[in-house]
């Protein structure tokens, strides 16, 4: 398969409107537009069945514990894991491209609702925000869909998004109503017919962010 995007170029760099948080240096950081970016694809292979998104941030600290702290920086060593930014399943084959802001402008405290944006027969996973605000009392709530990045504004590592689209050989997986984007794609594996991805960076750091864009 072949998958682009008119909003980034692979190996580029995401425009803050597409993100959940973007520089103020005011401020450090203030909330962003929030729109997921325009993708498209073809090549799809025969026999696929549906089609499944997963955004992917493989750069998340694995210990919150120094994100964000005044004073200190998130080590460019530091333990990393897999924060999911996005899972869009049921995709039909013969679909083949996803509009920007389609399924998500701006930002909703709280979190979107399971079927925000979502066409008839397609849904959206929980993403990683629903864990990192439970335990703030304004933003606490299930996050559905895509919500873009947010990078910590002390990390010094540059972070790196990843929109992955698999073809699967079956049309519809099976996951309970309320599903996260680690349960989708655990339950993708043995369906998968081929894939395609793009991989675009990201930072709230204001050092590294003007690197990006040199």
């Amino acid at each position: 398969m072949r998958l682009w995007s008119e909003t980034f170029r692979d190996g580029g760099l995401m425009p803050a409107e597409y993100a959940f948080a973007e520089i103020d240096p005011a401020s450090r950081v203030r909330l962003a537009g929030n729109r997921n970016p325009h993708l498209a694809w073809d090549e799809v292979p025969n026999g696929t069945e549906s089609l499944a998104l997963f955004c992917i941030d493989p750069d998340a600290p694995a210990d919150a514990s120094l994100v964000n702290v005044e004073g200190q920086s998130l080590p460019l060593a530091a333990s990393r894991g897999d924060f999911f930014h996005w899972s869009l399943l049921d995709l039909p084959p013969a679909r083949r491209s996803i509009a920007a802001g389609e399924f998500s402008s701006g930002i909703t405290p709280r979190g979107k609702a399971a079927a925000a944006g979502t066409a008839t027969g397609l849904r959206q996973g929980l993403n990683d925000y629903t864990g990192w605000f439970a335990a703030d009392p304004d933003m606490a709530g299930d996050y559905y869909g895509y919500d873009g990045p947010c990078p910590p504004w002390n990390d010094e590592r540059i972070h790196h998004y990843i929109f992955r689209l698999y073809a699967l050989d079956v049309p519809r997986l099976d996951l309970p109503a309320r599903f996260t984007g680690q349960q989708a794609y655990a339950a993708i594996y043995g369906h998968i017919l081929d894939e395609a991805q793009l991989v675009v960076a990201y930072s709230l750091n204001p050092e590294l962010a003007l690197t990006l864009k040199t």
